[in-house]
């Protein structure tokens, strides 16, 4: 037998808690000591802490070990027992598949006098490999029902980070936090973006519970988890049942944030917005949309014509002093008993909220049921088009609905804070802005002007006003 000139050392531990790697550590001392007595230079040592060896996940180490055993870069093994190196029986067949083709012979266990590299210690390996699945299986069944138990009784999972708006137990309110997402709920109702409210989060020196920043996927996970709403969810996000905590916000409010997402989801916009007016700006000579346009430093909004935009490409405005117009007739309404009056009617004209989100809920599922009637040749393709337009108007018709009525909700925090807006106006970020025009603007209409003006004529401009 040739003598050993490179040992590979392979130390595993499936859950490090400690997170500390000490297991692995003291299971690498162990085959040090072990390569000393065998006389046996190590080559390099393969570590894979915190993971499984049972899962079938990829474990980087190993794969790096058997790479180099192909290469003949190692000749022999030293692992601290066969449960370290694989608890499923295909895997060690496969390891020892790989030894056989690489001719490596040596291989050693500190616990277990078994050498896999003979005929006699391979059917030992097998036999304690099978009891090291059976082992884990048994165990992995035992932690799936006690997580099942757990989620079913409403307890909280465990694990080492504590949700947003909780304490370390994850059922006690953290009461600072709590009022950040009440204000995070807030703003994205009145429309503020994700990304919007995340750079307001980071602006004002809010961390993630990881005491990183935050980003538009750990805003959307405060606003629409479970959790938020006092439910336990399992396993693929399943919803459960109710939690033994006090929900954050109320069902009623993640359902109009789920709508909402959706509404933007299909609308497809996603770019950062740069104007504060974008969207919200008609021609008055032919109602369409005048879209944002820079020219050289002048910022514009413009009626273009042609196929794609269908404007008369006759009306153009210069976008400051439309936005200063618009913002300041936006902070003095809020001010006026007008605004009190059209909000509290809008609130009672649509409190029934949930009806609506059950309403949009069953006309989507028609849409679905008549695609695949159409794909069956159950219906024509005359009759899918008639009925699909009269179930999408509905659907769009109860989704404005519900995010007026989120609107108005919303709107109520700044409501005869028009002078303190106006003030701090130049600090908040555009999305903030934009949201509370939204907030009670509908649409602006831009009527025609004297020729050559080097200002906004107010004449020109009719805001109609949402509330």
């Amino acid at each position: 037998m040739k003598p050993v000139t490179a040992a590979a050392i392979y130390a595993r531990i499936s859950a490090d808690i400690e997170g500390t790697g000490q297991g692995v550590k003291r299971q690498i001392t162990d085959c040090r000591k072990l390569a000393d007595q065998l006389g046996w230079p190590v080559h390099d040592v393969y570590e894979d802490n915190d993971h499984s060896a049972y899962s079938g996940i990829p474990r980087p180490e190993y794969l790096r070990m058997l790479d180099d055993i192909r290469a003949g870069v190692v000749d022999a093994i030293i692992v601290y027992h066969l449960d370290r190196l694989t608890r499923r029986p295909i895997e060690l067949e496969q390891f020892s598949n790989i030894l056989s083709e690489a001719g490596v012979t040596n291989v050693r266990f500190v616990a277990g006098d078994m050498d896999i590299g003979t005929d006699d210690g391979l059917l030992i390996g097998r036999i304690q490999g099978a009891v090291a699945a059976k082992e884990s299986a048994d165990k992995s069944r035992r932690i799936k029902r006690k997580l099942d138990q757990v989620a079913e009784e409403g307890r909280p999972h465990g694990g080492s980070n504590r949700p947003f708006g909780f304490e370390d137990d994850k059922i006690t309110h953290n009461a600072d936090e709590v009022a950040i997402v009440r204000q995070v709920l807030a703003r994205f109702l009145a429309g503020e973006s994700t990304r919007s409210i995340a750079t307001w989060l980071d602006d004002n020196g809010v961390r993630t519970v990881r005491g990183g920043p935050w980003r538009t996927t750990s805003v959307n996970a405060i606003l629409t988890k479970p959790r938020m709403i006092g439910m336990r969810e399992h396993r693929d996000g399943t919803i459960v049942g109710p939690a033994i905590w006090e929900p954050i916000i109320s069902v009623d409010e993640r359902n109009q944030v789920l709508s909402i997402i959706e509404s933007k989801r299909t609308s497809g916009r996603r770019t950062p917005r740069r104007y504060l007016l974008s969207g919200l700006v008609r021609c008055g000579r032919c109602n369409q949309r005048l879209y944002s346009a820079a020219r050289q430093t002048t910022r514009r909004y413009v009626c273009m014509a042609g196929p794609d935009h269908g404007g008369c490409g006759r009306m153009t405005v210069v976008a400051a002093p439309l936005d200063q117009f618009v913002a300041d007739a936006v902070l003095l309404r809020l001010d006026t008993p007008d605004l009190s009056e059209a909000l509290s009617g809008q609130v009672r004209a649509d409190a029934d909220n949930a009806a609506l989100l059950d309403n949009v809920a069953g006309d989507k599922e028609k849409l679905e049921n008549l695609a695949r009637a159409y794909a069956n040749n159950q219906i024509s393709m005359t009759e899918w088009i008639t009925a699909r337009k009269i179930i999408e108007e509905r659907v769009e018709a109860s989704e404005r609905k519900i995010r007026r009525s989120s609107t108005a909700k919303s709107v109520t925090a700044v409501i005869g804070q028009g002078r303190e807006l106006r003030a701090q106006w130049s600090t908040l970020n555009l999305g903030r802005q934009r949201a509370i025009v939204d907030a009670i603007v509908d649409h602006i209409v831009i009527h025609p002007g004297q020729s050559g003006a080097r200002s906004l004529d107010p004449e020109r401009v009719e805001i109609r006003w949402r509330l």
